[in-house]
């Protein structure tokens, strides 16, 4: 298995990505290669610093130009066609590598796989997904900034995508789908949501649990969350902001005890990013987007999340599921 990896795309690249990379490949599987996407130059430098790096299952794609997290995503990957994002994706798109991960532009990387890779048949836009923690274990919520405007059907294929990525990649069977709502009975919330709730009651092969509220998320009461991407983003980074407040908060309060607690490790357990990216589903390709922060533990994470959906053949398994005429279906 072959999977590239944008070198250039994090905060702090190349040298997270050439950690995660080899990180990936001490601690993983044999017979996994990770194509490291990139200026040449900079990433052999980078690699020197690595002695135990596994350089025959580590190899070197050059591309020479990188976009840049401000630059216009649509724009960038036209300009840009030797970008580290571009050239990735079209490495996916000709069949030399089997999963493609960046934690640069989110936006470039969207882009670019909707022009390149095409979605599966039966989806409309493809969503972003992230695992959140819950009380009991961890949550697909999706969609969580890919999409803002969203039709009740996306919201159907939304669920549609979650439940294959919840059995093939979290090992859940007959994953719980929960609409994300103001309430729970099933008038409630806007015309689309209201209409969204109909078509997921009639999807009978789903296991549709009905609405979810805000509060109910954490308790873990499903394992696939449905929203549009703009109160999924909302979501993702209340997340992301609350679970570093609440350790400040602990911290403080405990070095004035004189207690003494290892709260990174319990922060660790709520960063969403460390859980392997967030992957771009319905695209015909396993594309994983990573935080651009994101520490080399996260790109790591993100390189055993890519070869499992693979192994799983999951992007199959997608479009078999949106292909498939059902009652209730994204296709009616």
């Amino acid at each position: 298995m072959r999977i590239a990896l944008d070198a250039m795309g994090s905060d702090r690249a190349p040298a997270v990505e050439v950690e995660g990379a080899v990180g990936a490949l001490l601690d993983g599987r044999d017979d996994l290669t990770v194509v490291l996407v990139g200026d040449r130059d900079r990433l052999e430098a980078e690699l020197a610093r690595h002695p135990a790096a596994p350089r025959d299952r580590l190899l070197i794609h050059h591309a020479s130009e990188v976009i840049e997290m401000g630059e216009a995503p649509a724009t960038a990957i036209r300009r840009k066609r030797d970008s580290s994002i571009v050239v990735g994706v079209n490495l996916l798109k000709a069949g030399e590598v089997d999963a493609f991960i960046s934690a640069g532009s989110t936006g470039a990387v969207m882009a670019a796989s909707l022009v390149t890779l095409r979605t599966v048949q039966g989806v409309d836009r493809p969503p972003v997904g992230a695992r959140i923690p819950t009380a009991t274990g961890r949550c697909l919520a999706l969609d969580v900034g890919a999409n803002v405007d969203t039709k009740p059907h996306q919201l159907v294929q939304f669920a549609e995508l979650g439940s294959v990525y919840a059995e093939d990649v979290m090992g859940i069977e007959n994953p719980r789908v929960g609409l994300l709502n103001i309430g729970t009975e099933p008038e409630k919330g806007n015309e689309a949501v209201v209409e969204a709730y109909g078509l997921l009651e009639k999807a009978t092969h789903l296991n549709f649990i009905g609405n979810v509220e805000g509060r109910e998320i954490v308790s873990g009461k499903c394992d696939v969350l449905v929203a549009d991407g703009f109160v999924g983003n909302v979501l993702l980074k209340f997340y992301e902001s609350v679970a570093g407040l609440i350790t400040a908060m602990l911290r403080r309060e405990l070095a004035e005890a004189g207690i003494q607690l290892d709260l990174d490790r319990i922060f660790r357990s709520l960063d969403y990013a460390a859980t392997g990216g967030a992957p771009l589903l319905g695209v015909n390709g396993v594309v994983i987007i990573c935080h651009g922060g994101s520490p080399p533990l996260a790109i790591r994470n993100a390189i055993g999340v890519a070869a499992q959906s693979v192994d799983r053949r999951m992007v199959e398994h997608m479009a078999a599921r949106l292909a498939r005429p059902a009652e209730g279906s994204a296709t009616e």
